[in-house]
């Protein structure tokens, strides 16, 4: 099971157990995945850490002073090193 980090600005976007879309996005010499529509967006990752699975489920949503942070699984393993 493989876990990532999406920041998501606003509250009550997505709940707990909601089952989410993902996109994929390419920069020069990265990717980036967006739940859609537009609701969070993760930080970049490098090629060997790209992601396959296009839906995942929300397990976690955290509130911090820089925003909200969802937690989501996808049916996957963890990229390797």
């Amino acid at each position: 099971m493989r876990e990532m980090e999406f920041k998501m600005e606003r509250e009550n976007l997505v709940s707990v157990g909601d089952k989410v879309n993902i996109t994929e996005g390419v920069l020069p010499s990265s990717y980036y995945y967006t739940i859609e529509p537009a609701v969070a967006m993760s930080a970049n990752f490098a090629y060997y850490e790209r992601l396959s699975s296009k839906e995942g489920i929300v397990k976690s949503i955290d509130k911090t002073p820089r925003g909200f942070f969802v937690t989501v699984t996808f049916d996957e393993d963890e990229p390797k090193r």
